[in-house]
């Protein structure tokens, strides 16, 4: 049987998941990808810079870094929406929930290992030769870290929802 919807009946697993993909959406907003210099003169040019050509967020970079919040987000709301309807839940909703935090972090990974694909060839070899370095920013950080913790939320949730399968019927009913 469904339980209404009310705020008491979401579980904290839910509420962490949802805030999970709020925080991964909230990531999109920092600095992604960010320029450096280890010499001076370099780093004096690189603040006479537009703030945006030195600092991208995720919507400004690449598909790696505006695409994997996303999942989340969707994730967070829907387990939060329909998380206590039993037949959801049993056909496999926090299955889905896991595989979205499971795809996140594997989009988020790839875009650390294509964060100099962001700028063409021709950009690289002129930051390699000035001694620029391109490297993650702080929403960066937040977004794999709001991953990582929807994917252990979900784990989390399947286990309960594995143990609330396995009990007998009447116990289920009661609880309901």
């Amino acid at each position: 049987m469904t339980q209404p919807f009310s705020v008491k009946s979401v579980t904290w697993r839910e509420w962490l998941g949802l805030a999970a993909g709020l925080l991964a959406l909230g990531s999109t907003f920092l600095p992604w990808t960010t320029l450096s210099a280890t010499r001076p003169d370099i780093e004096d040019i690189l603040a006479q810079l537009p703030h945006s050509d030195v600092v991208r967020d995720a919507w400004h970079s690449s598909f790696f870094a505006w695409c994997p919040p996303l999942p989340l987000v969707v994730a967070g709301l829907v387990v939060v929406v329909f998380g206590r309807v039993r037949n959801l839940r049993v056909s496999g909703l926090p299955h889905l929930w896991l595989i979205a935090a499971a795809a996140s972090l594997l989009l988020m990974a790839l875009g650390w290992l294509t964060l100099d694909w962001e700028f063409d060839a021709d950009q690289r070899g002129i930051f390699e030769a000035a001694g620029v370095a391109i490297g993650p920013g702080l929403g960066r950080f937040l977004g794999l870290f709001a991953a990582l913790v929807s994917g252990v939320a979900a784990f989390l949730d399947v286990r309960a929802m594995r143990a609330e399968s396995r009990q007998p019927r009447k116990t289920r009913s009661q609880r309901q």
